[in-house]
């Protein structure tokens, strides 16, 4: 029997057609490391996926570079590629730059922000509220990082957005961590304190916005400061 050609040309046995392959991989093997179902230092296996995905090594591979660009994954000196280790001994400088990064980019959305910005804020709050809800945390963190990404546009500056966008996307296991610190039940208070930020915004109360941000962030570095104690990292599987 013929293997099936997907409409890029791209030949594989389960018929995926190379863009759906690619984001099928690389959503999978994303929540598998932010999950820490792949937990740091695990090994990456081109040969191994392709048959757990069925699929060849060129959306593999294409899924690996992906994972990489996120700082996900990591390719060693002697070219074997493992799931991208925690630097457990940078996180104060993170969590300082993750910090700054929310306070700046809440302030400049108090600023500049315009009617269809707040919209799409908003919408996000939504989302975010129902991934509260239904206790998904891998919903919640995706979300949260487009509500506080979407927040950064709203502010008009390119540099402070990709900034933020690599720090937010470099932390989503350490969120994980603070997710798990409230077994995926995220206090309504903390849903609300989003509220707060977007009210803040819309009333160009500058201070405001900047003092809310600043809250948000101290109790997120809190949780997740308490999360990483020895039991925590050795239940999530975690070693320095």
């Amino acid at each position: 029997m013929n293997k099936q050609r997907g409409a890029e040309g791209v030949d594989n046995p389960a018929g995926h057609r190379r863009g759906s392959g690619v984001g099928h991989v690389y959503e999978a093997l994303r929540n598998d490391i932010i999950e820490l179902v792949l937990p740091p230092g695990s090994p990456i296996d081109e040969v191994q996926l392709a048959q757990r995905f069925a699929m060849s090594r060129t959306p593999i591979r294409e899924a690996l570079v992906r994972l990489a660009a996120e700082g996900l994954i990591t390719t060693l000196p002697n070219r074997a590629t493992i799931v991208a280790n925690i630097d457990f001994l940078s996180l104060p400088q993170f969590f300082d730059a993750l910090t700054l990064m929310y306070r700046v980019t809440t302030r400049l959305a108090a600023l500049h922000h315009r009617d269809d910005d707040i919209e799409r804020i908003g919408a996000l709050q939504e989302t975010f509220t129902r991934a509260v809800e239904a206790r998904d945390a891998l919903a919640m963190i995706a979300t949260n990082r487009d509500f506080h990404l979407e927040i950064a546009r709203a502010g008009r500056n390119r540099y402070y957005t990709e900034l933020f966008t690599q720090l937010l996307d470099e932390g989503r296991r350490i969120l994980r961590l603070y997710y798990s610190s409230f077994r995926d039940v995220l206090p309504r208070e903390y849903v609300d304190e989003h509220a707060a930020m977007i009210a803040a915004i819309v009333a160009r109360d500058v201070e405001r916005a900047d003092a809310l941000a600043s809250a948000h962030a101290a109790q997120i570095v809190r949780h997740i400061q308490a999360a990483i104690t020895a039991e925590g990292r050795a239940n999530a599987g975690i070693a320095l």
